[in-house]
């Protein structure tokens, strides 16, 4: 993983397609955390079953090893633990655990899928999280796990996205979710994404900057109808 992107971030959105489309967007966000960071990852996501929200204590296996769950700090939450809900297939997890195994080695995550992901769900979530983890703030960074448009041409996805995450340079989530609207943005995560972003303005972040962009076209060669893929550090 040798992408660069921008140091001491406190949260970053990261896409969660297959490798093979958004495996560099994905190298671009985590390269904005220092890679000798042995925290806590709180790993926020958005259920594609209509799941959450809810949390889990297990350890997470992966082909490079496991990930070990901060169990501690997922039942301070107060979030339902549901094991068997992680247990299902859920690709907006699943993708993020390779690469806090092989980057953060000695690093530790909770997941949490958001479930209803409207501006007061996002507002609740985030003081819920932030009043369990407020003190051991500096040693947990947050995921935002999220693709932006879907399955739209290329160009409406670069205009909309753009505009989308526009919002975000203030990390203004107000305008976040008015834009999203306007512009009918089909962003899976935009919950987890304005919960990363107003947890990260609590710890300390001012800007949420654009790293890099790309869309599954740049893969297949296909613009007819692509996903769009953002990482983004809050800092």
């Amino acid at each position: 993983m040798h992408a660069s992107g921008e140091p001491g971030a406190y949260g970053v959105v990261v896409p969660h397609a297959g490798y093979l489309y958004s495996g560099q967007v994905m190298a671009s966000s985590y390269s904005c955390i220092d890679p000798d960071f042995s925290g806590t990852f709180l790993v926020i996501a958005p259920s594609h079953r209509g799941l959450g929200p809810c949390t889990s204590d297990l350890d997470w296996g992966t082909p490079l090893g496991t990930v070990s769950c901060d169990s501690d700090c997922a039942h301070a939450l107060g979030i339902p633990l549901s094991n068997q809900a992680m247990e299902v297939e859920e690709n907006s997890l699943e993708l993020q655990m390779p690469f806090i195994r092989y980057r953060f080695p000695d690093a530790r995550v909770v997941p949490v899928l958001m479930g209803s992901q409207g501006f007061a769900h996002a507002q609740s979530l985030a003081n819920q999280i932030w009043n369990a983890i407020g003190p051991d703030a500096p040693n947990i960074r947050i995921i935002a796990s999220s693709d932006f448009s879907h399955y739209v041409p290329a160009d409406v996805a670069v205009q909309n996205d753009t505009y989308a995450i526009g919002a975000l340079s203030d990390l203004d989530i107000s305008s976040f979710y008015q834009r999203l609207g306007e512009y009918n943005v089909s962003a899976c995560g935009y919950g987890p994404i304005a919960v990363m972003a107003m947890l990260a303005r609590r710890m300390g972040a001012t800007s949420g900057k654009l790293i890099q962009y790309m869309t599954s076209g740049d893969t297949t060669g296909d613009y007819s109808q692509v996903v769009g893929y953002a990482s983004i550090a809050a800092v």
